[in-house]
């Protein structure tokens, strides 16, 4: 439906950068048909300051007016032709999506122990008998302890992380129970359902 004299945004020309606003795409429009670049240069210094006047983030960069002016060039649909105070030959790597981050594929063994935990037994199966190795399985077996804890696979008790600490690395460490101390877990108790009352 069109009503005469409504001018919907919709039907205007899509903003190049909305954070902008339509005013100030406008402005940059004037700028580029005025006739002599004494003229494009001073109207596009003016525009500038009112770029500013925008609540942004940019003013926290170093170089936030460098990046004004590369808005101001995209903007202009790169028409605007005056004497650029800055370089603005790098100014279209601003629109340029990053590249897709690679997801790291690796096959999980334990699942509720987790990556870290895996390399943690493998690091403890090479590692030389002493003091070092008795501490990383001491830490080693208070973490598995905890994942138990938290991903509620079955029990938690201290006979099952000595077994699976025993078994992953390959008879490697073996933990006295009657002299090894675990650290005190607590069951993440967000984990659980309420009960109603």
């Amino acid at each position: 439906m069109k009503i005469e004299g409504l001018d919907y945004n919709t039907q205007r020309e899509k903003l190049i950068m909305a954070e902008y606003g339509r005013e100030i795409q406008k402005m940059i429009e004037h700028a580029c048909g005025l006739p002599t670049k004494e003229e494009r240069l001073k109207c596009a210094k003016t525009i500038i300051q009112q770029m500013e006047n925008r609540p942004t983030q940019l003013k926290s960069n170093a170089d936030y007016k460098q990046t004004l002016w590369d808005h101001l060039y995209l903007m202009s649909h790169r028409e605007l032709d005056i004497d650029w105070p800055y370089d603005v030959s790098e100014a279209d790597k601003i629109h340029s999506k990053p590249q897709p981050i690679k997801l790291p594929q690796q096959h999980i063994r334990l699942r509720h122990y987790g990556h870290l935990v895996e390399q943690l037994l493998e690091k403890l199966q090479t590692m030389p008998e002493g003091e070092e190795r008795e501490e990383l399985a001491k830490v080693t077996a208070n973490q598995m302890k905890r994942d138990l804890a938290q991903w509620g696979h079955g029990s938690m008790d201290d006979e099952r992380v000595a077994s699976d600490l025993a078994r992953f690395t390959n008879g490697a460490i073996q933990l006295d129970l009657n002299h090894f101390r675990f650290d005190k877990v607590v069951p993440d108790d967000n984990r659980r359902p309420k009960k109603k009352k």
